[in-house]
């Protein structure tokens, strides 16, 4: 069973937030912050909510544009909670892979199917994936089937899962597959004995103030978030409040892969304690281990989290330790510890449709705007 959070209620009640510091920020950062607008009026996304913590102080905190481009729809507002989409898979999954790494009970290196023997098949090649394998991305799993379609209700998702067959030798490439992370949520939730959002609850949002941080937003918050399609796109209707994931609606919203939701000001409370090496959820020996780029097979990967490529979201300022995560829905956190800089960007690009990707211009460009204006100026 995971350690109780008692341990951690000192720590938690004395943690350093980042100091407010973002009265200016309309005049300091009066570029970036127009990129987003026109970006609204190119109807790259309808809304976005952001966060920049620079040095321990909460430089930024913004947001622009509706929940829809309907100028009558709701506004959204710094407190605005989104779909983080695969931003839960560095947000919940990973921070509760580091703390039962950091407690001994998860060894890097155990075998996937010691843990979960359901994923053990007549393929030998199955028992070599270990959990960073399935944290690396380089487990050979396909990166995405759409499993929603045969499966009726959590167990049956899983059992697919569970049982999707390989795609590559195990180590020997780099794909990032959303199946892995399905697969290593249910490894983590069987060594914690508990799931996925109850330890998240209690040991990372609980002890950090992350209080609009959560899987499966209750009925009445659902109006006070941006919506992530529309009625005629491929999910057959409006999701507002539901995961936009369905292979993580099916497993009942809550999956390693994607179902969180939370606003930017928590996420940049998250980036904060990343920034100060982890504390007070890990040791900074611990997200060095996490954040680290695996060495093979070659990618941009390290443990959970991503870091920068050529060319990179993060833009090109970011430093080479910098570590980070994309969301499918429009949503992404870049940390670099160098420059003790943490962004949020958090977007529902994705209405009224999943087919306008033009965010890849505008999130660099943005990244590049903001780290462009605290060199000059802070």
């Amino acid at each position: 069973m995971p350690q109780s959070t008692s341990q951690n209620a000192e720590t938690a009640d004395a943690r350093s937030l980042p100091a407010p510091a973002h009265e200016p920020q309309d005049e300091i950062f009066v570029g970036a912050f127009n990129l987003l607008r026109k970006a609204i009026s190119d109807q790259v996304f309808p809304g976005a909510s952001l966060a920049v913590t620079h040095q321990g102080q909460l430089v930024a905190l913004k947001a622009v544009g509706h929940f829809t481009y309907d100028p009558n729809s709701p506004v959204v507002a710094p407190s605005s909670v989104f779909d983080l989409a695969s931003v839960t898979k560095v947000v919940a999954a990973t921070s509760m892979a580091m703390l039962l790494y950091e407690r001994g009970l998860l060894d890097l290196e155990t075998p996937a199917c010691e843990i979960v023997p359901e994923f053990n098949t007549e393929d030998l090649r199955r028992r070599q994936v270990t959990i960073r394998m399935l944290l690396a991305h380089s487990s050979g799993l396909p990166a995405y089937e759409k499993l929603f379609l045969q499966a009726r209700n959590h167990d049956e998702l899983l059992q697919a899962a569970l049982q999707m067959p390989l795609t590559a030798d195990p180590g020997t490439r780099s794909e990032y597959s959303d199946i892995g992370f399905i697969v290593l949520g249910a490894a983590l939730e069987r060594v914690a004995a508990e799931p996925l959002d109850r330890f998240c609850q209690r040991e990372v949002f609980g002890p950090l103030g992350m209080t609009h941080t959560m899987f499966n937003p209750p009925p009445a918050a659902r109006p006070l978030i941006p919506p992530t399609a529309g009625p005629d796109s491929s999910q057959g209707g409006i999701v507002q409040g539901g995961v936009h994931d369905e292979n993580a609606r099916a497993l009942g919203g809550v999956a390693a892969n994607a179902g969180l939701f939370a606003s930017a000001e928590d996420l940049s409370t998250f980036a904060h304690a990343m920034l100060q090496g982890g504390r007070p959820l890990i040791r900074r020996e611990t997200l060095a281990t996490f954040t680290r780029r695996e060495p093979r097979p070659r990618s941009s990967r390290a443990l959970g989290w991503d870091t920068p490529s050529w060319p990179s979201q993060s833009g090109k300022y970011f430093s080479a330790g910098s570590f980070g995560h994309l969301g499918y829905t429009g949503t992404s956190l870049w940390i670099d510890p160098q420059r003790q800089l943490s962004v949020t960007l958090l977007t529902n690009r994705t209405w009224p449709n999943d087919g306008n990707d033009a965010i890849q211009q505008v999130r660099p460009a943005f990244h590049d705007a903001i780290v462009e204006v605290l060199e000059k100026n802070l």
